[in-house]
């Protein structure tokens, strides 16, 4: 059982020299609950739906364990919501979770997820760090994206549980880092077993490692 450290949502709109020119990155934790709904948390926006939000990506999670790997690699402090997470958890291997993977949080909301999240220009120029999205990327650490399949409110503190796995072997992380023909082929037989539905954006994935 896992615990939701921290709910984050976006502070301020910041300029940003990418093609939208504001980013929507700065998420900071709040004390009160918060609903979630199909496309997110109550209060939060994302700059360009796009590359971020809608309902494959209505939040994404981070782990405070994986976090505090970063901590000690970069010699800083990385508090929730610095990698424009939505959710901070512990007790929770984020990056470890199969995609189809449901967690009910608190007493309500259930979530699945649906892919890892691939770093970009807009993270690297937030971190500050040389050369970041190349080092995120290798770390196989991404963290995932979640979409609602039940909408609920929560809060710091609330329960983490993962209620199901479909079984099919492919996680956040495994993908993120060595996508292939196999793992392509066991998430095709998972969703006609129909055992998980995957997301446009996966699919575009797989039929593009098929060609």
């Amino acid at each position: 059982m896992g615990e939701l450290l921290a709910v984050c949502r976006v502070d301020r709109l910041l300029p940003d020299p990418g093609t939208v020119g504001v980013t929507a990155i700065d998420k900071r934790p709040v004390d009160e609950p918060l609903r979630v709904r199909p496309l997110g948390l109550y209060g939060d926006v994302q700059a360009s739906r796009k590359h971020h939000g809608g309902v494959t990506k209505a939040l994404y999670a981070y782990a405070d364990e994986d976090a505090r790997v970063w901590a000690d690699a970069l010699g800083r402090d990385i508090p929730p919501g610095l990698f424009g997470e939505n959710l901070r958890t512990s007790g929770l291997d984020v990056s470890g979770a199969e995609i189809g993977e449901r967690w009910r949080i608190g007493d309500e909301l259930v979530v699945e997820v649906t892919f890892p999240r691939t770093p970009c220009a807009t993270f690297q120029r937030r971190m500050g760090e040389r050369k970041w999205v190349r080092r995120f990327t290798e770390a196989g650490m991404p963290g995932a994206y979640l979409r609602v399949v039940h909408s609920g409110t929560i809060a710091a503190g609330d329960s983490v549980e993962v209620v199901s796995r479909p079984g099919h072997g492919v996680t956040v992380a495994s993908w993120f880092t060595a996508a292939d023909a196999r793992q392509s082929a066991a998430l095709a037989a998972a969703e006609r077993e129909g055992t998980v539905t995957l997301a446009p954006e996966l699919r575009e994935a797989m039929a593009k490692l098929s060609r």
